[in-house]
């Protein structure tokens, strides 16, 4: 069961020169509950190095690791789970291949994924994006506020919400109807990851 409130996805480039092991601790501490790891950009190799020093810094806080559609790396570096998107590998392939996946997460940009075997095949269905943003450029849909409320209403699955999402904003996301909110830039580009992590937090409790 998926119960996170507070996501985290982190990369080497939206820590703008920033260590990103150092970025992501300090967002746990600031209540970051579950991060994923997405480099599009590296190898296998690199990917896996980056992975295993993440995963070394999350274990003590018992914050689970995701890895962005990458089968193998999830599997070498014992991540918690994987998250793929709709030119990924396919959630009902991916618990064929990997049984021991704990977490799978799957982007939904259309109704009609809602209904598909590979969102029952998942454990959170990801809205991307809730608002646009640079971050998400390989998308369609723009959700908004009204989208979450609609896939609400037609799914019990855990919605995770992702795009342009902050301080700001968060709490209306989560009274809108999703269970979890995903993060980039807000966090992983703010002067104080930490700080910017309890703020948003903070938002989403008022929100519950």
């Amino acid at each position: 069961m998926f119960n996170r409130r507070l996501y985290l996805v982190i990369s080497e480039a939206a820590c703008k020169g920033r260590d990103l092991v150092a970025v992501a601790k300090a967002a746990v501490k600031g209540g970051v509950d579950v991060i994923q790891l997405r480099e599009k950009e590296l190898d296998n190799a690199a990917f896996l190095d980056r992975a295993l020093r993440l995963r070394e810094a999350l274990l003590p806080h018992g914050v689970p690791l995701i890895i962005n559609d990458n089968l193998w790396v999830a599997q070498q570096c014992s991540a918690t789970g994987i998250h793929v998107g709709n030119s990924d590998l396919a959630p009902l392939a991916i618990r064929a291949q990997w049984p021991a996946c704990g977490i799978l997460g799957y982007s939904v940009e259309y109704e009609k994924q809602i209904w598909h075997a590979d969102a029952a095949a998942s454990d959170y269905l990801a809205l991307s994006p809730i608002f646009a943003t640079p971050t998400k450029r390989d998308t369609v849909t723009e959700w908004k506020l009204e989208g979450i409320r609609h896939i609400r209403a037609l799914t019990d699955k855990p919605l995770v919400a992702i795009g342009a999402i902050h301080e700001g904003n968060a709490a209306d996301v989560i009274s809108a109807g999703a269970d979890c909110l995903a993060i980039v830039s807000a966090i992983c580009g703010a002067p104080d990851p930490e700080k910017a992590a309890a703020a948003i937090r903070l938002q989403i409790e008022k929100a519950l």
